[in-house]
């Protein structure tokens, strides 16, 4: 089998996949701040990483996968004290829908998923580190800075330089800086700010930067220095920036091995935003599409590319899943293991081992699809249902997902179907084939399609 290739977004090339400690990977990825409902770019980043740790653990290594809350922040503050509400009690209220989010998407739990409000006294030995090295100031206003300028290496990730990133839009202008480029580690607390997010500190009452909390967290959990960092394409710069600067410049080593990165969402090509109106909750989504279909239509695109989002990208995954379920649905697969020797096998792996090219992937199961279909072949069926297992697919009953429709309004509800499908069958009986098919076709009106089976036997699923 081939070795894992991985795309570094710090080398901008793939590599291959060499752990740090044989056998084991060691993987941080960015997760949510818990504001507001998720939304797409949250599902497919939170897809796209489990794909990651799954195909890791598929692979034979021990994987620690831990992905982070931020439950602090300026806009979880602002939505608390606008809602008149704790942020305690907001930010629980969205974990749990997020978890429920996520759940339907069929992404597993990580080993860890930390809260940074539980990390404070880690966040403050790191900005206690970087001051002894030189790296951190207390401006007029209160704040901890970091001294950009001070670090060698910053950019490397980005890979712009210096005066680059000053002429950036980007760059907060903030007068208590000493440098427009220096950012946060510990933000001076305001009277106008609950007593909930006021910690104690060397430098006075406060609470954490953003960009410290995922160096802290990271480096409890997996060690100050581990193999993989993941998060979506906006989070390069400056937030993966920050955390480099911050970790090497306190502990003086390197800090991630491989940074990956997921493409940006586009809803009918334009970039998703509440300021042009089409943003979409995965709550929007959910309400039209089944849960699989999302994680089937995310898994379709590399991960590194744009996900271009519309309805007719939505319907063309169903009727693609669709394909799939239909061949595991008249041939029963076997029950024994997997033959990661088979040829089907083999190239799947070859697809997923070249930086997770789950296109490729997807198309190798279409491949044994069209066998089984061709073929009736149980042990096929077995080798297609597993692969796509390894990937979160096809572990549904096969008629489930068939018949399985999202909760909209308006459709038909299974009772009423199988009336309509007993009228059909007393009029076929009564040789009232015109009334038959009448039925027949108010079904397919209703997104309702019939298959007549041997011995009489009607079968249906939505489209």
């Amino acid at each position: 089998m081939t070795a894992l290739k991985i795309y570094n977004t710090l080398a901008r090339e793939k590599q291959v996949f060499v752990p740090i400690e044989p056998g084991k990977a060691r993987m941080y990825v960015c997760g949510m701040t818990v504001y507001d409902y998720c939304h797409l770019g949250h599902a497919r980043v939170m897809v796209v990483f489990d794909m990651v740790q799954r195909w890791l653990r598929a692979s034979g290594f021990d994987v620690t996968y831990v992905r982070n809350i931020t439950d602090i922040d300026d806009k979880i503050i602002k939505r608390a004290v606008e809602n008149k509400e704790s942020i305690s009690a907001l930010t629980q209220r969205f974990i749990t829908a997020m978890d429920e989010d996520a759940a339907a998407l069929g992404v597993q739990k990580p080993d860890h998923e930390p809260r940074a409000t539980a990390y404070v006294p880690q966040m403050l030995d790191i900005i206690r580190k970087l001051e002894r090295n030189g790296l951190a100031y207390r401006a007029a206003d209160g704040d901890v800075n970091y001294s950009v300028r001070d670090f060698p290496g910053y950019g490397k990730l980005s890979g712009k330089s210096l005066d680059d990133l000053r002429a950036g839009e980007r760059v907060e202008l903030n007068t208590g800086k000493r440098d427009p480029l220096d950012f946060v580690l510990w933000k001076s607390s305001k009277e106008s700010e609950p007593d909930e997010v006021k910690w104690e500190s060397p430098w006075g009452k406060g609470r954490p930067g953003w960009h410290i909390e995922c160096s802290a967290m990271s480096c409890e959990l997996l060690g100050e220095h581990f193999d993989i960092h993941g998060g979506g394409e906006d989070l390069q710069f400056p937030h993966h920036e920050n955390e480099i600067a911050q970790s090497e410049g306190a502990h003086k080593h390197g800090f991630v091995n491989v940074w990956m990165h997921n493409g940006f969402i586009r809803v009918d090509n334009e970039k998703m935003s509440k300021s042009l109106g089409n943003f979409f909750t995965i709550r929007d989504v959910l309400k039209k599409y089944d849960a699989e279909v999302v994680r089937f239509f995310i898994l379709r695109a590399h991960y590194r590319s744009p996900l271009n989002y519309s309805d007719v990208h939505l319907d063309d995954a169903k009727n693609a899943l669709t394909r799939l379920y239909t061949a595991l649905k008249d041939v029963a697969p076997d029950d024994k293991p997997l033959d990661l020797e088979e040829a089907h096998a083999r190239r799947f792996a070859e697809a997923m081992n070249d930086d997770f090219n789950t296109p490729i992937a997807i198309s190798v199961l279409f491949d044994l699809a069209n066998e089984v279909n061709k073929n009736k072949d149980a042990a096929l069926a077995r080798q297609l249902q597993k692969l796509a297992g390894i990937i979160g697919l096809l572990q549904r009953p096969a008629q489930e997902f068939l018949q399985a429709g999202p909760a909209q309004e308006g459709a038909m509800p299974e009772s009423e179907i199988a009336a309509h499908i007993d009228a059909r069958a007393a009029a076929k009986k009564a040789r009232n084939f015109a009334e038959a098919d009448r039925i027949r076709a108010a079904l397919l009106e209703a997104g309702i399609v019939l298959e007549d089976k041997p011995g009489g036997v009607t079968e249906w699923r939505r489209v």
